[in-house]
């Protein structure tokens, strides 16, 4: 298995004297699984209900070597993820900061996304995920994402929903 761990800015709030990075890797319910997206928070705007964060895919990940021979791009799968990671967890986590204790950490399911892609990202590429909420209701977090290049250009944008309990 391969494992990439998150790592995470801590911008965006202080959670019983742990920094966000911290609180994010012991919450991500999945950060042992492989091909882990490491994310780098700019922070969250509670007024809006947003967040934004950003991501470097690497050059010598490990799944550019067959995605493709001779011209590698990032497998969308890993774009969704990327884009679930910062734009449902992350701000689901920041929505239940008043539920979430070291002994009740959150349960995380994606429920459903549908996206659509634009351009390719290139190794070594840093893209910018903007992420707000449409609803937060019985536990269920649907957002509208969207993945900008480090052109400002779009790459890819639609709905992302999960749910998220803490217990």
């Amino acid at each position: 298995t391969v494992m990439v761990y998150i790592v995470m800015a801590c911008t965006v709030m202080a959670f019983m004297g742990m920094t966000y990075r911290a609180m994010a890797q012991i919450f991500m319910a999945y950060r042992d699984l492989a091909c882990i997206v490491m994310a780098g928070i700019d922070g969250v705007t509670s007024s809006t209900s947003s967040i934004t964060g950003n991501y470097t895919f690497k050059a010598n990940a490990f799944f550019y070597e067959g995605h493709f021979e001779e011209n590698p791009i990032t497998p969308g799968v890993l774009l969704t993820e990327t884009m679930a990671q910062i734009g449902v967890v992350c701000l689901g986590i920041y929505l239940l900061k008043d539920e979430i204790y070291l002994d009740k950490k959150p349960k995380i399911a994606l429920t459903s996304n549908q996206i659509d892609f634009f351009i390719p990202v290139l190794p070594n590429e840093k893209v910018t995920v903007v992420s707000e909420k449409e609803y937060f209701r019985f536990n269920k977090l649907k957002c509208t994402v969207k993945m900008l290049n480090e052109k400002d250009e779009l790459v890819c944008r639609g709905t992302i929903s999960g749910m998220i309990i803490a217990k």
